[in-house]
């Protein structure tokens, strides 16, 4: 009996212990092309210009218990714009848009995150254009799980709305094109 309340004893500190652990860290696999960062920005009010950064890295930290301890880094080369046109990428990386020859690098990092665990909003400070401000991501859980490489992953997606003008970027596009619609897809590989 003595041996069972051991066991028992024993069993209980170990799902303490998991149910305690600290913030699991994700490694954003862009390697894998498991994630992606897309836009789209009217044209003309006509229609939708569509394209994607091809490089970016990033982690992230994920505890669904208490999201406060859960946070979100990410770092995207301005220069791997796409928008599937050559000369208009030239165009998107000059000084009437991204700048990349002064700002090579975008940058985000979140500053709170909040939610259930399966719809959060991730506030934070996106850098752009040499601009940093204040962004509200909408988030949703995907999944996760073990992977068939013996790994563990999660997955997100999210979006967000910036005004261009916002960061700087002020060629007139016509009344339809002062916001630029972001949608992220993230799976991250456990660490």
């Amino acid at each position: 009996m003595k041996r069972l309340q051991t066991m028992a004893l024993a069993a209980g500190m170990t799902v303490a212990a998991v149910s305690q652990a600290d913030p699991v860290t994700y490694q954003i696999d862009t390697q894998g092309m498991h994630a992606s960062i897309n836009f789209k920005i009217q044209h003309l009010g006509y229609s939708w210009l569509t394209g994607r950064f091809d490089e970016f890295e990033g982690t992230y930290v994920y505890d669904k218990d208490k999201l406060s301890n859960s946070r979100v880094e990410v770092s995207i080369d301005t220069a791997s714009v796409n928008s599937n046109h050559a000369e208009r990428d030239k165009h998107l990386r000059s000084d009437d848009f991204l700048s990349v020859a002064d700002h090579p690098k975008a940058v985000f990092e979140s500053t709170a995150i909040s939610g259930t665990g399966k719809e959060m909003t991730i506030e934070g400070n996106l850098t752009l254009n040499g601009v940093t401000r204040a962004i509200v991501i909408d988030a949703q859980k995907v999944g996760e799980g073990k992977d068939p490489w013996g790994g563990y992953r999660s997955g997100f997606k999210g979006s967000t709305t910036l005004k261009l003008a916002d960061f700087d970027i002020t060629k007139d596009l016509g009344p339809a094109s002062t916001e630029v619609h972001l949608m992220l897809h993230v799976e991250g590989v456990r660490q």
